[in-house]
């Protein structure tokens, strides 16, 4: 660490100190007016990219990088939050929620709470590939199908 304390508080609000130099901060000082700035700026935000990376881990919080042709952006989803679809790599889109920093990486990221399928395109992709996936099981083979019974043997109630 330093030696030097902190001329922040010094600071006259111009950006400079008395001698036009720039203040001296402490890593956790610049990390933590990134983050209050990054914070402050973007709210809200509502993101539209491809999901690659996802993961969920033992603690049951979901990770994963949502990325377009330009860049990619990290992003979390705590655990509990319910996004209304499973999210699955490859999947686009459109991720509601807030951008913040990871300060002991000094790393910025989404904050996602709410998720939705981009388009109508991507939302009959996804009901395809679910249909070829039950259609290769043999689940829509008309030698196994069973009548539905008139009156039922037993009830499940969930």
């Amino acid at each position: 660490m330093s030696d030097h304390p902190s001329s922040i508080a010094k600071d006259s609000g111009s950006g400079l100190d008395a001698d036009q130099s720039p203040p001296i901060l402490t890593v956790g000082e610049i990390s933590a007016l990134l983050k209050r700035t990054v914070e402050e700026t973007f709210p809200r935000v509502r993101v539209r990219g491809e999901i690659s990376r996802c993961t969920r881990a033992a603690s049951g919080h979901l990770y994963l990088t949502l990325k377009d042709e330009d860049a990619v952006l990290d992003g979390v989803c705590w655990r509990g939050t319910r996004l209304g679809m499973e999210p699955e790599d490859g999947m686009e889109v459109i991720a509601s929620g807030r951008l913040s920093t990871y300060a002991p990486r000094s790393r910025y990221q989404m904050v996602v709470e709410s998720m939705e399928l981009a388009g109508e395109g991507a939302l009959l992709k996804l009901l395809q590939d679910r249909k070829k996936k039950l259609e290769a099981e043999g689940l829509f083979n008309p030698e196994t199908k069973q009548d539905i019974p008139f009156l039922p043997d037993v009830i499940g109630v969930v």
